[in-house]
């Protein structure tokens, strides 16, 4: 059985600052992923919304193994999404290159009759010179003693 990390080492994670970095969705890449969900290419260099489950993650210099580790999950198997809420400031452009900024926004541990896990939110900000382009909460459920 997996050690369950202490309260505390959960708690702690809130205010973690991933190292930040850059990212451009490259006019190939936008191609491959609007072509996966079924869509047409939006004109005039638009990227498809669908970039933003990526972007903030890779820009911000992290990685969803990064994320797992950060809270000590069980398995990939061990993780249950609670959900992933974009806001766009501004459409998302091909070769464009964006700043992206993450960090922990909370992290708590949960119990009820049944469970016991940790609620684990991340909040990615993505800009282009100095403006505010979109941001992506993810919030994770690390569930604990349950493989």
């Amino acid at each position: 059985m997996h050690k369950v990390p202490l309260e505390a080492e959960i708690r702690a994670l809130t205010g973690h600052q991933f190292p930040g970095g850059h990212y451009t969705i490259a006019h190939w890449e936008n191609v491959l992923l609007t072509g996966c969900t079924g869509a047409d290419l939006l004109p005039g260099g638009l990227a498809h919304p669908a970039a933003l489950f990526h972007l903030p993650i890779v820009g911000s210099g992290t990685s969803i193994a990064e994320m797992f580790a950060l809270g000590q999950a069980e398995s990939d198997l061990s993780i249950m999404i609670e959900s992933y809420e974009w806001e766009f400031f501004q459409p998302l452009q091909e070769e464009r290159e964006y700043r992206v900024e993450g960090h922990i926004a909370s992290a708590e541990r949960h119990r009820d009759s049944e469970r016991e896990y940790d609620r684990i939110q991340f909040v990615f900000d993505v800009s282009a010179q100095d403006r505010a382009v979109a941001r992506s909460t993810v919030t994770w459920h690390y569930t604990r003693n349950t493989l």
